[in-house]
This record gives structure tokens, C-alpha cells and sequence, in this order.
């Protein structure tokens, strides 16, 4: 019989896992493998039919720069589709009221649409990159290197352990798993598909996933209102209404839930959005995501993914902080008849009991597979992130400059393995010194903030000097911290993880860690500015040559993606569409940042008006419609866009049923593979 995981401060009372352990080692280890050995078939077959082969670094690492703007678009929305995404949003509605869940989806809109612009300037300015971190030591050279190889381990160390600790502590509670073997066994399936597969092998597995969590999430949102307790909009409103009579919200207009006129929310916007910039910014998994599409599909992949991941945290982290309010003193929901306590609510059970309320075992199933998705999937982003850092801006610039393919792949081998234990290890010691999701969800923007302004200057600004892109963001990581714990202690009177976590010290720790180099990068630059001439950047090669050696099939892949670099280079026309899609990217940045964050929230925030009836109604039906539109988007946007790659796999499993049948065993070696077809048309790209 399963154990009861979450223990209630204070209670005779436990709410017992509704799921048995079995299930949840069964998701969470078999059907993991059972990914996992699906993508690496996946693999197998794009190698064998249309030539992707991911022994070769250039497929594995950036597959060779041509994924089409449907698979960028749900690789977008997967990367921020994170477990905590889902738990934090509901987390945030149930403390603060329908504020926190836009904050939350308002918090990340904008930069992913913001990253557009550095992609695809990253495009037009050094297109043969492969991480964030190479184009650093070339401007900056060996001490910028190391400072911001530092900085990105640094943010994506505590993005994965944000997302272990909100998955393990909901899949215990679902299954009475131990935290600590689910945090272990978690990133199993993940290193072993991206082991084989690579970056490609993380596009296609981010759109299985991220497909199926829309379609629960989705589902979600019809079944909450076919329960007879809510039954209707109009009824959840006068739930969430009654909830904020009964536990008035402390800085919110009257105490109401239904305002966007709330302290606690707006604090956690400005928070949040820092916080976010930082690891977007700082990710270099978003970089390898932009230097994997082809040049037409940066800009319009991660603006429609942008807009589109909006949804998720805004429609369900309302519903779900609005059902869980409205049916905690009903029978129905788990910890009747009491609240949820605050380490329930911190460890972000929010979602969890809301699906448990309205679906019983079906409803923690689905959650139970939609966390194990969502952190499998962005779990898969981060290992291959590392991976490259370790095989690239480690073993290849430090200790092997002619470094072949087969030493290359070798290493990002070990670096999937090493990260994947490391990362559980550091989340495992967190999990026992107190921390949860609500920390990490806080603090995490005093340490991935700093980096922000230089690294954005180092591809957008020329004048940037070398000392002020080494030290503004060491600077204001040490501002940042000291801001935090010396606020942390003055408002509580101590240093601990409770006040360390509480949202004003994370707040001025956050916004100071990010706002100082912006600051301290322009003023040291002005005792010594430099004018970077952009072209250097393409005296560096960096994209691999094919060998002699290599199969036929394999050097047709990689010598295209060679040829769409060089057309990047030197073709004139091909630089004024770069340069028009930098513009538009700046145009769609500017406006979803006004859109999301400034034109819609802060007049409602202003206004001090508490949702009537309607205006609730109203509310929640767009945030819902928004939701469906964006299983459109990750879901079948990319089979259409990418419907001529399938067509390509098809009619080479045909032609390989044929050859079989006449004894040929070549593997598509010789002529008439669909990718030969379009080059012998004298086409310089990829069939994507």
C-alpha cells in the first residue's frame, strides 16, 4: 500500500496518495524507457531515410540548422512548458486570486518573443555557432568564456532543480512514491533518448510531449464545469467570491480573489519577469533551439510559440486556483475540512488537488503524466544545453582544438550522463536542507539575472568592452545577493530558508541582480569602449567539415547544412531578409511586452476593480479558447508544416521495403534518396 508522502503540519488528518506506487514507477521508469526507445527508432529512421545522422556533430548538436518554424513553435512552447509552469501558475492563483496566474503567463510571453531578436541576429552575425558560449570567447576571449560558462551552469543547474522539486513532491503525492527516488529515476528516460538522438531527438520528443499535456490540460478544462459542485461559470464565481469572504487576501482590494489589484501578484510580476529574462537569456538551450531552425523559422517559431504558451499558465492555472478556493470546505475536495497548509501549497499541490476534485483517480493520473511529461521534456532541453558546454566550450576549446565528430558526440555522451546525475543530486540535497518549489520559484532570479544586459549587449552592442562584459555580471550577481539576504534579514529578522523564500527579499534581490549591469556595464565601457566589428565573428569556423570517410548519405546532410551557412554569409539578399526579420522580431517584442504586461494588467491593477460576474465569465472563456488554440498550435501546426519531411520518411521506407525485396542491403547508400532528389534540382536545403 502506498505511504502517505505529504504529512499536514499540525493534523491527524493525511490525504492518502489516490495512486499506488506501481503506477507511478511504471510512469515514471517504464513508459520513460518506452519513450525513450521510441526516439531513438525515430532517430534510426530519419538517419536511414532522409540522411539525418546524429553521429555527425552538426545533426546532433544543431540539427544541420533546418527545423521548420511548426516544430519551433511547440519546441518554444515545451522549453517554458516546464512542471512548475503548471504547479506555479495554480500555486500563485490560490495565494494571490486571478492576478497570479496572469503575472505568471504575462512573466514569460514577452522574452520568448524578446529571443526572437537575439536568434536571429545570432543568425545573420555568426550563423555557424552552436552555443551561446562560443560566440563570448570569440568577442571576449578565455575570462569572459569561463565567467559566463559559470553563469549559463549556473542557471540551468537551478532551473532543473526548480523542476525536480515541483515534479517529484506532485508525483509523490499522487503515488506515495519516495521523493527522493522520483527526483533519481526522473531524468533516466531523458538522458538515454537524448544520448542517442541529440537536439533532433529533443525537437521531436518536446512535440510528443508537449501535444499530449495540451490535450490533458485541455480535457481539464471541459471536466471542471461537468462536476455538479461548480456546473457553471457563474456558479465558480460565486465560489471564489464566497472563498475570498471567508479568507480575505491580505493586499488585495477589499480581500477579494477576482482583482487584479493585489500586492502579492503584482510583486510576483515584476519578480517573475526578471527572473524570466534571466533564464531565458542565460539558457543556452534556447540558443541551440534558435541555431537549430532554419533562418525563415527563427523569428515566426518563437513569436507563436510565445503568444501561444501564454495560455497554459493563465487559463489553467485560474480555473485550477478557482476550483481548489471554491470547494475547499466541500466534502469533495481531498483535505476536507480544512485548508490546504502552507508546505501543501509551497510544494505545489494546487494542481494535483484540483485535478483529484474534479476527475478523482483520472485526474491524478493525468496529472501524474503531465508532470512526468513537462519535466521529462524541458529536463531533455537543459541535458543537451550542458552537454554542449561540456563538448564544445570545454573539451573542444580547452583541451582538444581538433577535436573530430566522434570526440565531439563522445563527450556530449558524458556530459547527458553527468548532468542528469549531478542535477538530481543537487536537488536531492535541497529537498533535505527544506527547499521546495515556492523557494526556488522566488530566489531563482538573484542568480540567473545577472547576465542578462551584457550577454544581450555582447550580440546587440559593439561598444561593450571586454572588462565591462567580465565584471558588470559578477558585479550584480554580488549586488543581488547581498540585496536579498541583507532584505531577507531586515524584514524577518534572520537568515533562514523561510525568510530567504519570503517574496519582498526575492523581489529587490531579483530586480537589483538584473537592473545593476545594465548600470555597471555602460559605465566601465566608457573608460575604454571598443567598436567589435561583427564580421570577426565569421573568421572562426566553427561548423564541422565532412570527412572523407564519412558514409555518402551522412556527408549530403551535413554538406547542405554547410551550404545553407554560406548562402547566410555571402548572399546579399538572403542578408536583407536577416535584417527584416531583426526588425520584425523588435516590432512583436515591443508588443507583446506592452500587450502582456503594461497596456492590459496595469490600468486593471490601477483601477482597483473587483471581476463582476460577466466580466469573470469573460475572463476565464478567452483564457480557455486561447488554450484550444494552443493545441492547434504545438499539435498540428507542425505535421502541416513539416508534412513534405514526413512525405520524404514515407517514400523512403518504401523504397527501402523495395530495395529489400531485391537483396539490397546499401541502407540508402547509393542514388535517389528524397534529399539527393531535391539537391540534383540544385536546391540548397534540407527537405524539412
Amino acid at each position: 500500500m502506498a505511504l502517505p508522502l505529504v504529512l499536514r503540519e499540525g493534523e491527524d488528518v493525511v490525504v492518502q496518495p489516490p495512486l499506488s506506487q506501481a503506477v507511478g514507477y511504471v510512469v515514471v521508469v517504464v513508459i520513460g524507457l518506452v519513450i525513450a526507445f521510441i526516439m531513438v527508432f525515430l532517430t534510426k529512421l530519419l538517419k536511414r531515410t532522409v540522411g539525418e545522422d546524429n553521429k555527425k556533430t552538426e545533426m546532433f548538436m544543431t540539427a544541420n540548422r533546418t527545423v521548420r518554424t511548426g516544430l519551433t513553435a511547440s519546441a518554444v512552447v515545451s522549453s517554458w512548458l516546464w512542471s512548475t509552469a503548471m504547479l506555479g501558475s495554480s500555486l500563485v492563483g490560490y495565494v494571490n486570486g486571478v492576478s497570479g496566474p496572469f503575472w505568471f503567463a504575462a512573466g514569460c510571453s514577452p522574452m520568448i518573443v524578446f529571443f526572437a531578436v537575439l536568434g536571429i541576429s545570432c543568425k545573420r552575425k555568426i550563423p555557424e555557432a552552436h552555443t551561446l558560449l562560443e560566440i563570448v570567447r570569440i568577442r571576449y576571449g578565455t575570462a569572459a568564456h569561463i565567467v559566463y560558462m559559470f553563469l549559463c551552469l549556473v542557471n540551468n543547474l537551478i532551473a532543473v532543480a526548480n523542476m525536480l522539486l515541483g515534479a517529484s513532491a506532485a508525483i509523490s503525492a499522487m503515488t506515495g512514491m519516495h521523493i527522493i527516488a522520483t527526483t533519481f529515476l526522473l531524468p533516466v528516460g531523458v538522458a538515454l533518448y537524448t544520448f542517442v538522438g541529440g537536439i533532433k531527438a529533443t525537437f521531436l520528443t518536446d512535440y510528443m510531449h508537449t501535444f499530449t499535456i495540451v490535450i490533458i490540460l485541455c480535457y481539464f478544462s471541459v471536466k471542471a464545469f461537468t462536476v455538479e459542485e461548480v456546473g457553471s461559470l457563474s456558479n465558480l464565481y460565486d465560489l471564489v467570491q464566497a472563498a475570498g469572504l471567508r479568507n480575505p487576501v491580505s493586499g488585495n482590494e477589499k480581500g477579494s480573489y477576482l482583482t487584479m489589484t493585489s500586492k502579492g501578484g503584482i510583486l510576483f510580476g515584476i519578480l517573475h519577469i526578471c527572473a524570466n529574462f534571466g533564464l531565458v537569456i542565460m539558457d543556452t538551450s534556447f540558443f541551440i533551439k534558435a541555431f537549430s531552425a532554419s533562418p525563415k523559422a527563427v523569428v515566426p517559431g518563437y513569436v507563436i510559440g510565445g503568444i501561444a504558451y501564454f495560455a497554459i499558465p493563465w487559463a489553467m492555472g485560474t480555473l485550477a486556483s478557482s476550483v481548489v478556493l471554491g470547494l475547499e470546505n466541500n466534502p469533495i475536495f481531498p483535505t476536507y475540512p480544512r485548508r490546504m497548509t502552507s508546505s501543501e501549497v509551497s510544494s505545489g499541490l494546487v494542481l494535483p488537488y484540483f485535478a483529484m476534485t474534479i476527475a478523482g483517480k483520472s485526474g491524478a493520473a493525468g496529472i501524474l503524466l503531465i508532470t512526468f511529461m513537462a519535466v521529462t521534456s524541458t529536463l531533455s532541453a537543459q541535458v543537451i544545453a550542458v552537454s554542449s558546454i561540456i563538448s564544445f566550450d570545454i573539451y573542444r576549446t580547452y583541451f582538444k582544438r581538433t577535436a573530430s565528430d566522434e570526440d565531439v558526440i563522445r563527450w556530449s555522451h558524458y556530459g547527458v550522463i553527468f548532468f542528469a546525475l549531478f542535477a538530481s543530486a543537487f536537488s536531492t540535497m535541497l529537498h533535505y536542507v527544506g527547499v521546495d518549489l515556492g523557494w526556488t520559484l522566488y530566489m531563482l532570479g538573484v542568480l540567473t539575472c545577472p547576465g542578462i544586459f551584457p550577454t544581450a549587449f555582447t550580440i546587440l552592442w559593439k561598444r561593450q568592452s571586454k572588462a565591462a562584459a567580465i565584471v558588470a555580471p559578477l558585479l550584480g550577481m554580488a549586488t543581488g545577493i547581498a540585496t536579498w539576504l541583507g532584505s531577507a534579514y531586515a524584514l524577518e529578522g534572520e537568515i533562514s530558508v523561510a525568510s530567504t523564500g519570503a517574496i519582498v527579499p526575492c523581489v529587490w534581490g531579483t530586480v537589483i541582480s538584473a537592473a545593476s549591469p545594465l548600470v555597471y556595464s555602460p559605465v566601465i565601457t566608457l573608460f575604454k569602449p571598443e567598436n567589435f566589428d561583427w564580421a570577426d565573428f565569421r573568421n572562426e569556423k566553427l561548423a564541422f567539415e565532412v570527412s572523407d570517410t564519412a558514409s555518402i548519405t551522412s556527408r549530403r546532410a551535413s554538406s547542405v547544412a554547410r551550404a545553407d551557412i554560406e548562402i547566410q554569409i555571402q548572399d546579399p539578399d538572403q542578408q536583407i531578409q536577416l535584417k527584416r526579420w531583426g526588425k520584425i522580431a523588435t516590432y512583436w517584442a515591443l508588443a507583446t511586452f506592452l500587450g502582456h504586461w503594461v497596456l492590459w494588467p496595469l490600468p486593471m491593477y490601477a483601477s482597483k476593480y473587483i471581476f463582476g460576474k460577466g466580466f469573470y465569465a469573460a475572463w476565464l472563456v478567452i483564457a480557455i479558447i486561447w488554450l484550444w488554440g494552443t493545441l492547434f498550435v504545438v499539435g498540428f501546426y507542425p505535421i502541416i508544416d513539416g508534412w513534405r519531411q514526413i512525405w520524404d520518411v514515407w517514400l523512403g521506407i518504401k523504397e527501402g521495403r523495395h530495395r529489400k525485396t531485391k537483396g539490397d542491403e546499401s541502407d540508402f547508400s547509393g542514388d535517389h534518396t528524397p534529399t539527393e532528389a531535391v539537391e540534383e534540382k540544385g536546391v540548397l536545403e534540407t527537405t524539412r
